[in-house]
């Protein structure tokens, strides 16, 4: 019965843990997958979450099914923070908000309506892109398609080529946009430049997805979103997925939301009502637990001014393996310009490292991260920078 059935071969990323878990070297590091773990190489949990699960077991309460929407304190704390608290597009119900089950599945549930209701739209993802883009989008029937993106000589964007790319595109196409923290290179637009690629995209009808999955991780929590809000601004059609897995370290409950931002009220709803649908007939309803998570910390004053104390502290710590890393580097190779390694955003780098140069990390140090060269900047800490950094020189150097 099962005779044709395929072998799967792994996620690229994924499979990476377990090579790591069997590795025996007493000094190894894992850089490949994509989890903030702090000082001491541990997944933390947040201050603010811990206050939010005391409140959901005291007392313990039954575990209804939610709507398929999901709860109305997770919708509305991804409106206020995806457009601002005040913003005129919320106040006059233009946006289409429902919980999904991580960002993943709002790149799904998004993908399936842009399949439904634009069926000879092809999605473009960004060259490199989160390969799960691609998967995602294909496998709801959407033809996917590469723009070009990262500039491997000049570790920078290839900002001219990718504009004029765009201006080939027929209406209705669909770009797939990192408003921040680009995954996997850490290359993130100026602001200069998203005001240019969002002109083309009004002028050539093209419609942008926004995933949005490390906001507070940049720069910080209304920065990271200035391409979303200009584009609001611009009065453009705009879906947008957004992820608590990074920013509030709740990767396993699996929380995010999907946007879709309507010219009309009337017209939102009606989008509204197809995205429960589309809800129903893929996985019915949202977890509930992490949902009540984010509801409360979100529509707690006090818990969200110190959850963005957390986040804020998660993006200086980043920051400080970037500069530390950058540092070792220069010293052990003088010629060679890691000024990348500080310009980047976010929990990825792109290191610049060639495949088989990273073969050589996991094979001679136990250092392991993708092949394409991305580390997870997150994976650093006081205790094995040193010897990240020697490593990556040594290979570097031969």
């Amino acid at each position: 019965m099962f005779e044709r059935v395929e072998y799967y071969p792994g996620d690229p990323i994924l499979g990476l843990k377990e090579k790591f878990v069997a590795d025996t070297n007493p000094n190894k590091v894992n850089l490949g997958v994509g989890v903030y773990y702090d000082e001491a190489g541990k997944l933390p949990v947040l201050e603010c979450v811990k206050t939010a699960e005391q409140r959901i077991a005291d007392p313990i309460s039954p575990r209804p099914y939610l709507p398929m929407e999901g709860l109305p304190g997770h919708r509305k704390a991804c409106q206020e923070l995806l457009f601002g608290k005040d913003s005129k597009v919320l106040q006059e119900k233009r946006v289409a908000t429902i919980a999904s089950v991580g960002g993943s599945g709002a790149l799904k549930i998004g993908a399936e309506f842009i399949n439904e209701w634009y069926p000879d739209s092809k999605a473009y993802v960004s060259d490199p892109t989160w390969g799960n883009h691609i998967s995602i989008f294909e496998y709801s029937n959407v033809p996917v398609a590469k723009y070009p993106y990262y500039d491997k000589s000049t570790n920078s964007v290839k900002f001219d080529e990718m504009v004029a790319f765009f201006k080939t595109l027929n209406k209705n196409d669909v770009l797939i946009l990192h408003p921040c923290c680009h995954n996997p290179t850490g290359i993130d637009l100026t602001q200069d430049q998203w005001d240019t690629v969002l002109e083309v995209i009004k002028q050539h009808e093209l419609i942008p997805f926004m995933d949005i999955a490390y906001q507070g991780f940049g720069e910080d929590m209304e920065s990271d979103v200035y391409a979303i809000r200009k584009a609001v601004d611009m009065g453009l059609p705009l879906f947008v997925s957004n992820s608590f897995s990074k920013n509030l370290s709740l990767y396993g409950e699996r929380v995010g939301g999907l946007s879709v931002v309507c010219p009309t009220a009337e017209l939102a709803d009606r989008v509204f009502g197809q995205l429960q649908f589309t809800v129903r007939r893929t996985y019915s309803n949202p977890p509930s637990h992490g949902g009540h998570i984010v509801d409360i910390v979100m529509n707690d004053d006090a818990l969200y001014k110190q959850w963005v104390g957390e986040v804020y502290a998660m993006r200086d710590r980043i920051k400080a393996m970037r500069l530390k890393l950058k540092s070792v580097l220069e010293a052990k190779i003088p010629d060679r310009n890691f000024d990348y390694l500080t310009t980047q955003n976010g929990m990825f780098s792109f290191t610049g490292l060639t495949p088989e140069q990273v073969e050589r990390l996991a094979k001679e140090f136990g250092i392991y991260m993708v092949s394409n060269s991305r580390m997870c900047v997150a994976g650093l800490n006081s205790s094995n920078i040193d010897y990240v950094a020697n490593a990556m020189a040594e290979v570097l150097k031969d």
